[in-house]
């Protein structure tokens, strides 16, 4: 079966070719094909490669998204990083929809009325389910009628309690779909799995703390391979600190800020989504390499970013470990927890209480899927690859066979 994925943000499109055979694996596959695209004001710089080591790397001029993404599809079966004969040689794709809303949890068959769900959750998240929608529509022009998977990144966490779910505001909140609903749930998923297997240990059995450390960042208390509470909540600027956002802070200070100094709603977002974090408090970057370069040259504010991030962490850290009444395993994923040995240093060094020790040598030179805990840790602590479009094409995998196996009346 070869599934292709299409992992939609607002800033960035990845997508990825997989080609599955027999029984659905839990151990990562690489794909056939990958790709990413940037975007940068009304231009595009897409990457491609495939299993041959072929790469590209150009920048595309394009009117809109959809022709963006229309560029790195022909890239599939044309050019020298082409795998297929043509687009018929798709049999499924998958979309990573970030909101599913109160109503969509279980990855699903793509459908007008699914579509129309997806649009209504916009409202949640407008910038990616917008996007997402693009992306299915794209599908549709360019590839014609293959099966398309939604799979939802609140998904995993509608387990959650309602104790940890609602927010202490008036009861009738919940009846207008304000609620935590969590992201980045995919990866944490994957994630509680892999360290399952890794561990050789029934994920049933395991309390597992995962940290997704990007540009975006969330924590999750995983019990028993189901999620029972994160740090994002109604949208995916609540908890951590982040690369552009401030994660949770005192609602206070924006009825401040909108009673005191004038600012619109609409100021208030860009300041909380894109001028806060990382970059609102160094000054130089959301990225977290460059801000621990600068941190490292004697820049103050440098410096004070990255302890703050570490900070709120290593809190954020224990505040999950007390939801599951201790924990077993500690993962550390995506772009900075897989590949920053001083934020994971920075924020195991303050949890030795509950058990934490790391092996400095093995956190300093890490693998992609490594154990970096001392020998006497009572927690094991992972550092595991991110694999989203792997977890999705098995979801594909999944949706396609059930439906092939359920008897027509």
């Amino acid at each position: 079966m070869r599934v292709l994925v299409l992992n939609s943000g607002s800033s960035s499109q990845k997508s990825a070719l997989f080609e599955l055979r027999g029984a659905v694996s839990p151990d990562p596959q690489l794909p056939l094909w990958e790709a990413k695209i940037e975007w940068n004001q009304g231009s595009a710089v897409l990457k491609v490669r495939n299993s041959r080591g072929t790469k590209t790397g150009k920048e595309v001029s394009v009117g809109d998204r959809q022709g963006a993404i229309e560029r790195m599809l022909e890239t599939l079966w044309s050019g020298e990083t082409g795998v297929l004969k043509g687009s018929s040689e798709i049999e499924v794709v998958g979309h990573r929809i970030v909101h599913g809303g109160p109503k969509l949890k279980e990855p699903i068959r793509v459908t007008p009325e699914v579509k129309k769900t997806i649009a209504d959750a916009a409202a949640f998240a407008p910038l990616h389910n917008r996007a997402e929608l693009e992306g299915i529509e794209t599908i549709e022009r360019v590839v014609g009628s293959v099966p398309q998977v939604a799979v939802f990144d609140t998904g995993f966490h509608r387990t959650i309690p309602p104790a940890a779910a609602l927010y202490p505001g008036p009861y009738d909140w919940q009846d207008k779909g304000i609620r935590r609903y969590g992201f980045h749930g995919i990866n944490h998923e994957y994630c509680s799995k892999r360290a399952a297997q890794m561990l050789r240990r029934d994920i049933s059995q395991l309390k597992i703390v995962s940290c997704h450390l990007g540009n975006g960042c969330s924590l999750a208390a995983i019990a028993g391979g189901k999620s029972v509470d994160t740090t994002m909540g109604f949208t995916p600027l609540e908890g951590l600190m982040m690369g552009t956002r401030s994660g949770s802070i005192d609602p206070g200070i924006l009825t401040y800020l909108l009673r005191e100094t004038g600012v619109s709603g609409q100021e208030i977002d860009d300041i909380l989504n894109q001028r806060s974090g990382l970059l609102g408090i160094s000054g130089i970057s959301s990225d977290m390499r460059e801000v621990e370069a600068a941190a490292q040259s004697g820049n103050q504010r440098a410096q004070l970013a990255f302890d703050m991030f570490v900070h709120r962490l290593r809190k954020g850290i224990a505040d999950m470990a007390a939801v599951l009444g201790g924990a077993d395993v500690l993962v550390f994923t995506a772009g900075i927890g897989e590949n920053s040995s001083a934020v994971r240093a920075g924020a195991c060094s303050g949890l030795r209480f509950l058990g934490v020790e790391l092996d400095s040598e093995k956190n300093a030179h890490t693998n992609r899927d490594q154990e970096i805990s001392a020998t006497h840790s009572r927690i094991r602590v992972l550092v595991i690859h991110a694999q989203e479009d792997w977890a999705i094409a098995q979801d594909c995998a999944r949706v396609l066979n059930h439906a092939m196996a359920v008897p027509h009346p």
